[in-house]
């Protein structure tokens, strides 16, 4: 069984969205921007036979400030220069106490159950303590990219940007 690789978007694929001194996720299409330094290391760990999958906290589709036009775009651009099997979004805010909302593993699991996926020997690679805390909860290995907002949030490794995370995936699947 190959193993999978979770990916958090915003922030690891794509660029944040600085408001207010505070990194958050593009709400138009003009505002999301794929980040060049992750296409070469997204397709490696394709081409190792990884399986590849996005999961993604989306608040503000709950909080009405983005639509899910908008958000289905963003998707499909996405989808179009990346080689994942599938992006799972969690459109709830903290308020409606979901499954899915990272730090929670649900959307972990869901891809688990209908893909056929062993979370044991799967990577989640992010950006904030959300990601590291659903990779725990639902047994995966954390890959935390440090970044200027998130030094004392924890993971099971923390590395200096992308590529880093992907030489260290590599290495690890091959053990």
């Amino acid at each position: 069984m190959a193993r999978a690789i979770f990916l958090d978007r915003d922030g690891v694929i794509n660029r944040v969205v600085w408001r207010r001194g505070k990194p958050g996720s593009p709400r138009l299409v003009e505002e999301f921007r794929i980040d060049p330094a992750v296409l070469e290391p997204i397709r490696a760990l394709h081409n190792a036979g990884l399986r590849l999958f996005v999961i993604t906290n989306q608040p503000d589709l709950a909080r009405g400030l983005l639509s899910w036009a908008s958000l289905q775009r963003m998707n499909s651009l996405l989808s179009a220069q990346l080689p994942v099997e599938a992006i799972v979004v969690c459109p709830h805010d903290d308020r409606d106490d979901c499954d899915c909302r990272k730090p929670r593993p649900g959307m972990l699991k869901r891809i688990a159950a209908e893909r056929q996926v062993e979370l044991s020997g799967a990577f989640v690679i992010g950006d904030t303590w959300r990601d590291t805390g659903a990779a725990r909860a639902a047994g995966c290995t954390s890959i935390i990219l440090d970044r200027c907002y998130n030094r004392s949030d924890e993971a099971d490794y923390r590395v200096k940007n992308f590529s880093e995370a992907v030489q260290l995936v590599i290495e690890r699947t091959r053990l």
